[in-house]
């Protein structure tokens, strides 16, 4: 039996030359749109009327696109990540969805801690003063001088807990699932509450799924009870901070700076106010960015394809 397949996943489009002859073998017809980041409502609505499979990245599956889709029989996300997929709707009409859990637990973990440490250290910033012609001595600050709060103590939050805590740091956690005793003997993580990490912390990572309990978790009222020298790291989800909220935050000075790698709009419009910020680290979705990780997760999405369009 031939299948027709949507590849949409920005990571995979470039290299799926390489992947011919397994699509070929399983007499797959491989459908290529222009996609910028992620393909909106819009314009998946006028290319699924007789797709069997679709390997995707952060694409909006709702419910209308869903519906316009009557050939439809797997979603395969490029990632981990799979909340612009309806998940609901899916199971409803038989359309079965995979991802790959634990695809980016070690680049993205690595991100965030080289984040706290261009904040902690003013990489960036002693850098450019000297490229200025500047020698300005700043004040720094030691790791093991710092508390890290961490949000979201998954596969991700437990590496930057480790990454952390071999630095020297301590560490407050927050996740609705209870540690295990070990993670807590290895690495003397405290689990408090959200407040606690916001009041207490001197760089805040964000390491949480995006849901409705942490759509713009990081808000006006979170960031007024945050030290006004606190950073907030985000490798995870755009909309779990409000932007607006954020932009109001650096600019009063109520905290000290921000890392963010993912945005509530991608790609980033060129005319958002963060990017005229100094005391912002900015990246375009590029936290997972690893040979080793990417190759094992473009073998692995088309595996899952391969298995959704047999139905198993």
């Amino acid at each position: 039996m031939s299948w027709k397949v949507l590849i949409s996943a920005p990571y995979m489009q470039p290299v799926v030359e390489k992947f011919k002859p397994i699509f070929e073998e399983n007499d797959i017809e491989i459908v290529l749109p222009p996609v910028n980041e992620r393909l909106s409502e819009a314009e998946l609505l006028v290319l699924l009327n007789d797709i069997n499979g679709v390997i995707c990245g952060d694409d909006r599956f709702t419910k209308k696109v869903l519906d316009s889709a009557p050939s439809l029989k797997v979603i395969s996300k490029w990632g981990t990540g799979i909340d612009s997929i309806d998940r609901e709707e899916c199971a409803k009409q038989g359309i079965l969805v995979f991802n790959t859990p634990n695809a980016f637990t070690d680049p993205v973990a690595d991100t965030a801690l080289s984040y706290i440490l261009c904040f902690a250290r003013q990489v960036i910033w002693i850098n450019r003063d000297l490229h200025e012609g500047k020698w300005n001595k700043r004040p720094l600050k030691s790791l093991s001088e710092c508390t890290l709060g961490v949000i979201g103590v998954g596969n991700i939050g437990k590496a930057v807990v480790r990454r952390a805590t071999s630095f020297g740091m301590s560490v407050l956690g927050n996740d609705i699932v209870s540690m295990p005793c070990d993670f807590i003997d290895e690495t003397g993580i405290q689990m408090v509450s959200k407040e606690d990490i916001f009041s207490n912390s001197d760089f805040i990572s964000l390491n949480c799924d995006l849901n409705p309990t942490t759509y713009h978790l990081i808000n006006r009222e979170a960031i007024s009870l945050m030290k006004p020298s606190a950073y907030i790291i985000n490798t995870a989800r755009g909309p779990i901070i409000d932007e607006n909220g954020l932009i109001e935050g650096l600019e009063k000075g109520l905290i000290a700076g921000a890392a963010l790698d993912v945005f509530e709009n991608e790609p980033l419009p060129i005319n958002n106010p963060l990017l005229k910020m100094d005391n912002i680290i900015l990246s375009p979705h590029s936290a997972n960015s690893s040979k080793r990780c990417w190759d094992q997760v473009h073998l692995n999405t088309i595996k899952n394809l391969l298995l959704g369009l047999k139905g198993k």
